[in-house]
């Protein structure tokens, strides 16, 4: 196992570190790996994923050849990901660290696949190697000695193991990405989107038909390369064995209240086991998604929801951002580079009862009080009331606030633009969402134009207008104004995504493997949001938003009035 920092290497450490696997010499013996329990794999796994002993204790390492370090801060994750088959970016390449392929002998090239850019510019940037043995292995994590004698403590730490947590790691390295996870055949791939019942039939189709696009275009092609031989050597030539797997999409709907859909998506899995789950969309909640994904360790690619689960540790749901949320630690980074200007006035927020306004809220609380402010004084408007000017005046001439904050529906904004023209003190900001001010954004009152800031984001619609062309194409004889915009879109992206994911993953049809490839993708420029990107164990996609004005006119456009607020 090569296990290095998670920071970027050096192309010339990474040749250093490569050439550990050109030859097979002795060393330290290895314990032998007999087979290990359940309780033992799972060890195993913390192992290499949180660099952390079977006792519990961190595992211990040594950089630059002596100096001890805690084990849990070089993860062999860090560098060769879940699935343990490495990372590969530009020219620089972490090997593979799997059994499977560290105890197989290395070529020059993989016989057949010269002409496959994904395997080809994988292959040249490593060297010929024989097979490895548990015996070079277990001398290789030991002292950072490769078999031909050459140190690698440069570029890799080694680590104290006793022999049987040794064993533990080489049969849990022997175990990853061993066998093609479920949903993938020797000929299909299948995958399945989740639909909640209720959900607008608008709203399903537009998520449904960009999707179902791409599958069926990728069936096509594998259909007319069964027929012509000169297509199937032109698509083996671009996708390797990828031009001859078929897909299926599978629509699994969940009725009732989301306390029942576990068992019910435990019962589609049980009747057709698939490889990922393809965008899915709901109104409400995805909790209970999100983790049947995590406990089956399936990959669920962008569902579209207003709420997202928000963890930093999950890992098999990649969001298309954080939500609603996500506009209020925009809106909180947006005013802390001018709380100067605020003296000792508060923020208030005057939050609409409903599940959005309090996402907002809390969104913005979060990051406010994280920057070192004081909580801001929030004051909420219960179900059925509204937003009155004579509330609107009560806050400005009681609080005093240097910002106003409303989080609430189109209802609020007669009170506002009445605020916006009363001799009261006007707050320096006052500032609302885009998103759940919805369509009624773009008919703000011309007085309040000048005085409200909105939270958006997304790219602004004027300059998004250049990615039509290609949204149109997974449309064909369509008309993408029968769609719904945002989620024609998002679905847009994430059948882009996946085609490119599994262009990259060499057959290795891993679902781990899926998400790792995807988190080595450099930035995309799709539709809708600014920029598609992810880092190692980055879950959201977008994770900024802009502050804009409504400008004047009877056809008025977006106006930025911030760069690309990231909390």
């Amino acid at each position: 196992m090569i296990c290095v920092t998670g920071k970027r290497l050096a192309l010339s450490a990474v040749a250093m570190l490569l050439m550990l696997l050109c030859s097979a010499a002795t060393g330290r013996a290895a314990a032998p790996t007999a087979a290990l329990s359940p309780e033992e794999m799972r060890q195993g796994e913390r192992m290499y994923r949180e660099g952390v002993l079977p006792s519990g204790a961190p595992m211990k390492a040594f950089v630059s050849g002596d100096v001890p370090v805690d084990g849990t801060a070089f993860t062999c994750v860090s560098c060769h990901l879940h699935s343990g088959l490495g990372s590969f970016e530009g020219e620089v390449v972490t090997p593979p660290t799997n059994g499977r392929v560290l105890y197989q002998e290395r070529k020059p090239f993989i016989p057949g696949s010269e002409f496959i850019p994904s395997v080809s510019n994988y292959a040249k940037n490593l060297p010929v190697r024989p097979a490895y043995t548990d015996e070079t292995l277990a001398s290789l994590i030991a002292t950072g000695i490769d078999p031909t004698g050459r140190s690698v403590l440069y570029v890799m730490p080694r680590y104290e193991l006793g022999d049987r947590d040794m064993a533990i790691l080489i049969a849990y390295l022997k175990a990853l990405s061993d066998k093609p996870s479920p949903g993938v055949g020797t000929s299909e791939i299948k995958f399945a989107t989740v639909i909640v019942e209720g959900t607008n039939p608008l709203a399903v189709e537009s998520m449904l038909t960009p999707i179902q696009f791409s599958v069926d275009r990728k069936n096509s092609l594998t259909l007319a390369a069964k027929k012509n031989s000169r297509v199937a050597r032109m698509a083996y030539n671009m996708l390797g064995d990828l031009h001859s797997m078929s897909f299926t999409l599978s629509r699994w709907t969940l009725k009732g209240p989301p306390e029942t859909w576990r068992a019910q998506l435990d019962q589609y899995y049980r009747n057709e086991p698939v490889f990922a789950l393809l965008g899915g969309i709901s109104e409400g909640e995805w909790e209970p998604v999100h983790r049947f994904c995590e406990e089956n360790r399936i990959p669920n690619l962008f569902p579209v929801v207003d709420y997202p689960v928000i963890s930093d540790t999950d890992w098999y749901t990649l969001y298309f951002s954080r939500g609603v949320r996500q506009e209020g630690e925009a809106a909180a980074r947006y005013l802390n580079g001018m709380a100067g200007l605020f003296g000792n006035r508060p923020v208030v927020q005057v939050i609409r009862d409903s599940r959005k306004g309090e996402a907002l809220a809390d969104g913005f609380r979060t990051i406010w009080q994280q920057r070192g402010h004081a909580a801001p004084l929030d004051i909420r408007l219960t179900k059925g009331e509204r937003l009155t000017d004579k509330l609107i005046r009560e806050i400005l001439d009681t609080r005093r606030p240097a910002a106003l904050l409303v989080w609430d529906d189109d209802s609020a904004l007669p009170a506002l633009t009445g605020a916006a023209a009363g001799k009261e003190e006007q707050p320096t900001v006052l500032l609302a969402s885009g998103t759940y001010l919805g369509k009624a954004l773009w008919s703000i009152p011309e007085p309040l134009r000048d005085r409200l800031y909105l939270t958006y984001p997304y790219r602004l619609p004027q300059e998004d207008v250049r990615f039509d062309i290609a949204v149109k194409k997974v449309l064909p004889g369509k008309d993408i104004q029968s769609f719904d915009q945002k989620i024609i879109r998002e679905s847009f992206i994430t059948g882009e995504v996946l085609g490119k994911a599994l262009m990259e993953m060499r057959a290795e049809y891993y679902r781990d493997f899926l998400l790792d490839s995807i988190g080595m993708m450099t930035d995309m420029y799709y539709p809708l949001y600014e920029r598609v990107s992810f880092g190692p164990g980055q879950r959201y996609a977008s994770k900024g938003c802009y502050i804009v004005q409504l400008g004047k006119g009877e056809s008025p456009k977006l106006e930025r009035r911030s760069e690309w607020v990231i909390p």
